[in-house]
Formats: C-alpha cells, structure tokens, sequence
C-alpha cells in the first residue's frame, strides 16, 4: 500500500535552520529532505514490503535490497578474498573477513581498551562492564548475556537433552560435552588398533 493521503495531511512540513524545507514523520519525529526517502521511510510503520523475492516470498522495502537476497539463492559469491580466495555474497561480509588477514579490530571498549572485530561482539563484551543480562529465563529468572546461553540453561528446566551418541544413546545439553564423551570411543578405538598393529 502507497502513503495514504491521510498520512501525506498528517506530516507537516518544517524549517530547518538553513531555511530548507522538509518532510517530518508525525509517528516517530524523523525528517527527510526528499518524498521518496519519506515515502521509503513510512514503510517501517505501515509494515510494507512491495519487492518480494519470487524464490522464498520474504519481503523487501527496495528493489536494491531484493536483487542483493537473490544471490542466497543463485550460491553466486561475487566478493572475493585477494588474500585466501574465500568468496562472499555481500562485499561488507568480505570487509569484516578481510580483519583476520589485517588483524584490525576497529571496534575499542571505552571502560577497558579492548577491541574487536565487530560492533556486535563490542556490545556484548559491554555487558560484563555494565553487568547487563537481558536474555531471562521465564522459569526460574535467571539472567544471560547471551540467547545461545539461556537457551543451554532452559534445557535444565525442560530435561531436553538433543546431542545424543550414536554409540550408547547417552543424551547431552551441549554438542561439545557430547564431543568430548564420544573421546572415550575414538580412545578405545585407537587403543585397540594400535594393539593389533605392535603384535608380531
């Protein structure tokens, strides 16, 4: 659906101190210089996504936006690694590959200097500073900094136990805990080879 007339009356139009005009979202407060980035922008609040991808059906706000998904679909990785060759459907995904060559971390921890190789692991080394935990279990409270750790915890609540050896059906929370039981048959294994092997 386009930007009904209603919404159009709604936003007025406001000075800016260089005398421009511009358009200003009654909803949220941003302004715009232009209908079209107005327009883009109304998007968020009406929910609409008028590119969708004929593939997967997932929707898009731009038609830039649409052509960039459809590599999902093709495999195509137009990005290439000069260093190693590993290629990549989205040239910001080789950007951020490029800092393990670089060993850039552009990303530095205001309280205690640390610094990474993406915003996201800022954040959330951020946590531990200021004690954050916003992922919270509903059954007993207990807080986490990270979804994949609550997520761990919840298994104690449900008794789910998915990492299950094919050996002895022995269930684990976690896929390393059940790496590490499946050492004991890789050990027995090797053993018994190596018996076989140093016998005359």
């Amino acid at each position: 659906m386009r930007v009904s007339w209603l919404v159009v009356l709604i936003l007025f139009l406001s000075q800016l101190h260089d005398g421009k005009k511009t358009l200003q979202c009654l909803e949220c407060g941003q302004s715009f210089r232009t209908n079209s980035h107005f327009n883009r922008h109304q998007m968020i609040h009406t929910g609409e996504w008028p590119y969708k991808c004929g593939e997967c059906g997932k929707g898009f706000r731009d038609n830039s936006d649409l052509i960039r998904h459809l590599i999902v679909h093709t495999g195509e990785r137009p990005y290439e690694c000069g260093e190693c060759g590993k290629g990549f459907s989205v040239s910001s995904h080789l950007i951020v590959h490029q800092r393990i060559h670089t060993g850039e971390r552009p990303y530095e921890c205001g309280e205690c200097g640390k610094n990474f190789t993406l915003s996201s692991s800022l954040i959330r080394h951020q946590m531990i500073h200021t004690g954050e935990q916003p992922y919270e279990c509903g059954e007993c409270g207990k807080g986490f900094r990270k979804s994949s750790h609550l997520t761990r915890h919840q298994m104690i609540h449900t008794g789910e136990r998915p990492y299950v050896c094919g050996e002895c059906g022995k269930g684990f929370r976690d896929s390393t805990d059940l790496i590490m039981h499946q050492c004991i048959y890789t050990r027995e294994s090797l053993t018994s080879r190596i018996t076989v092997i140093s016998r005359p």
